[in-house]
């Protein structure tokens, strides 16, 4: 495994982003984006893809900031781990 195929950790907190419902929105899973949490095309050249999140309703997710969530694109509290 190269270093192109292990995610970066931005931050070591979730990202908490208001939401609009019926909005799709893309998760950075590599953690190479200058648009975190959100993909900019950065993973290029890497075994990442962003995850697409779909807005059912108005409200504030918690994106996971340290790309090691379980329940990604969400925080589970993994960085409290690292």
């Amino acid at each position: 495994m190269n270093e192109a195929d292990q995610p970066l950790s931005p931050q070591k907190k979730p990202y908490a982003v208001p939401v609009e419902a019926g909005k799709k929105y893309f998760w950075c899973a590599c953690g190479r984006s200058k648009n975190q949490p959100f993909c900019d095309g950065s993973h290029s050249g890497t075994v990442f893809r962003p995850i697409q999140f779909a807005a059912d309703k108005n409200e504030t997710v918690h994106f996971c900031g340290c790309k090691a969530t379980k329940n990604r694109p969400r925080c589970d509290g993994t960085h409290s781990k690292l």
